[in-house]
This record gives C-alpha cells, structure tokens and sequence, in this order.
C-alpha cells in the first residue's frame, strides 16, 4: 500500500516547516475578516502558526498577521488564540 504525503506548512514566527495537522491557521476572508480557522478550510488568505504559548506571544509582540495577511490585525484575534489554546480547542 501507497503511503500518502503528508502536507507542510511553514509557521510565520519560526520558519519552520510542520504537518499542516500540527499548525493552526489564521484566515483572511475575502470580506476582508481575520478570523482563526479550526477546520483548515476556509476560503482566503492563510497564515500558519505553530501551535504553542510562546509562538503566539512571538506573534503578537511583532505584530506577525498583519504583515501575512496584508490587513491590520487586532490584538483580539492573538488574545482569542491565547485562550482557545489554554482551553484545548486546538
């Protein structure tokens, strides 16, 4: 049997490559909406994070998905990815 490829993604913060399934992606809509995308599915653009505590804190210190989003970002959309982190919704 054929092993499948599995798909990577590089995370924004630290340049790494990961399997998509290990990041969490952040979209902009074509509605020009930030919003974070738990099914990886969504339509717009998309920007991968890894999923830990300091990455995030990384991110919203440098201010990371505004420059990869091409939009100003909210320093609600870190703080929401703080929480649903510290609540296991990832």
């Amino acid at each position: 049997m054929k092993k499948r490829k599995v798909p990577l993604r590089k995370c924004v913060v630290t340049n790494e490559m990961k399997p998509k399934q290990e990041l969490v992606r952040v979209v902009r809509t074509p509605e020009g909406a930030v919003v974070i995308d738990s099914t990886g599915k969504k339509s717009g653009r998309g920007a991968y994070i890894s999923n830990s505590q300091e990455c995030f804190l990384e991110a919203k210190k440098k201010d990371v998905f505004s420059r990869h989003l091409n939009v100003k970002v909210s320093a609600d959309i870190y703080d929401q990815l703080i929480k649903e982190r510290s609540k296991g919704d990832f």
